[in-house]
């Protein structure tokens, strides 16, 4: 199937964007990597008027600055994977970023256009709940940030109005001894999750300083699985407390019956996978 007409529009500065988006509304729609939007529009479940490509405005950086990792909306899913400086500080979204779909994607696909498509089962959105992060969000208005858990509303939701445009991603950088993982169970490469789960693990004088557990595809959004981060604040880092978080999280999952499994287990594996992550970033954060 063919998308229906539109107008295209490729602004030279991120001012010129804003403008447009000011300028058409709902009726415009923002490509960036272009691989999720181009093929809901083949599909006909979109039909903008305007497409607004801001795929060439410099928008990729990734760096550090002070205690806060700076990802720029454009930054293409390999761009991440190669960083060395991800590679070296982010253990979480070192893992992940091999794991989004296949290598096409990964080279043609932006960190900040899969944020905004808001996928329940979109890898990025549980990445960033379970570090923490917080997103920059313009317009001819002006500028704010929100968290991540504000960002993300429900499926294919955000809180972006139609005229502002995703700028940046800032994730806090774990202090003390840490370690974070992204497991992903797929029926085959580049499929759609299962189930995926994002753990991230900071150690405070032997102790867990601070936890944070993510889960993709369980559920009608990303899950931030408080009660089990909660459950691990100030614990010793021991397999019995990894159990009970997993069991949390489990029971915080809102997996449905489909073609990639049962509820009941798809659950099972939100619990199991929530223990193997925990267990991974705590041998990570013993061996910094």
């Amino acid at each position: 199937m063919l998308p229906s007409r539109f107008e295209y529009h490729r602004p030279e500065s991120l001012e010129e964007a804003f403008q447009l988006l000011s300028q058409y509304g709902d009726d415009a729609k923002v490509l960036a990597g272009g691989q999720s939007l181009i093929p809901v529009m083949k599909l006909r479940l979109a039909t903008p008027g305007h497409i607004v490509d801001i795929s060439r405005l410099t928008l990729d950086q990734i760096a550090e600055s002070g205690d806060t990792l700076t990802v720029g909306a454009l930054a293409r899913h390999r761009d991440v994977e190669r960083s060395d400086v991800i590679k070296s500080g982010y253990p979480l979204m070192a893992t992940a970023a091999p794991l989004i779909s296949d290598p096409v994607v990964r080279n043609l696909g932006t960190i900040g256009g899969s944020l905004c498509h808001a996928d329940p089962a979109g890898d990025w959105g549980s990445v960033m709940l379970a570090l923490g992060a917080s997103v920059v969000i313009g317009s001819s208005r002006g500028e704010r940030e929100l968290p991540i858990t504000e960002f993300l509303v429900d499926t294919f939701t955000t809180a972006l109005e139609p005229d502002e445009i995703l700028t940046q991603i800032k994730v806090p950088k774990a202090s003390g001894s840490f370690g974070g993982t992204y497991l992903k169970l797929e029926r085959k490469v580049g499929d759609f999750a299962t189930v995926a789960v994002a753990t991230h693990l900071s150690l405070s004088s032997g102790t867990i300083g601070r936890a944070g557990i993510s889960l993709t595809a369980v559920g009608s959004k990303n899950i931030q699985a408080t009660d089990a981060e909660a459950s691990l604040a100030g614990a010793e880092p021991t397999d019995d407390a990894f159990a009970e978080a997993g069991r949390l999280a489990a029971e915080a999952s809102s997996p449905v019956t489909d073609v990639r499994g049962s509820e009941a287990y798809k659950r099972h594996v939100v619990g199991v996978y929530v223990q193997r992550g925990l267990a991974r970033a705590l041998e990570l954060a013993r061996a910094a």
